[in-house]
């Protein structure tokens, strides 16, 4: 979970264009159903909420559940109209929170 969260988004758009934004955690995704070598339940560890901000207003957001992969990809759109910062939140089940920022220009 120490890695860098991926965005994948263009540096700059035309007013009124809707974006693809693609997300990538590292995250083991521990769902608390499996066992470890002892027999004993390993606890469960997930990304449960997800979150998307531009300029401090809300764009996406999702729950996740435990039967989500480890690695979490989270692929959406957005309709931008100035330029600003996406702001990008991953919620674990600890209260963990991983963030990352990506600024968008808006074409000439």
């Amino acid at each position: 979970m120490a890695d860098k969260p991926r965005i994948k988004l263009p540096k700059e758009a035309a007013k009124g264009e809707v974006l693809q934004i693609k997300t990538l955690v590292s995250h083991v995704m521990e769902s608390g159903q499996r066992k470890d070598a002892q027999g004993k339940t390993i606890p469960r560890k997930i990304i449960n909420k997800f979150a998307c901000e531009f300029n401090g207003q809300p764009v996406f957001a999702c729950a996740l559940e435990p039967a989500i992969s480890a690695n979490p990809y989270i692929q959406f759109d957005a309709k931008i109209d100035e330029a600003g910062t996406f702001k990008f939140s991953w919620t674990d089940d600890d209260g963990t929170v991983i963030t990352a920022e990506e600024k968008i220009a808006l074409k000439a």
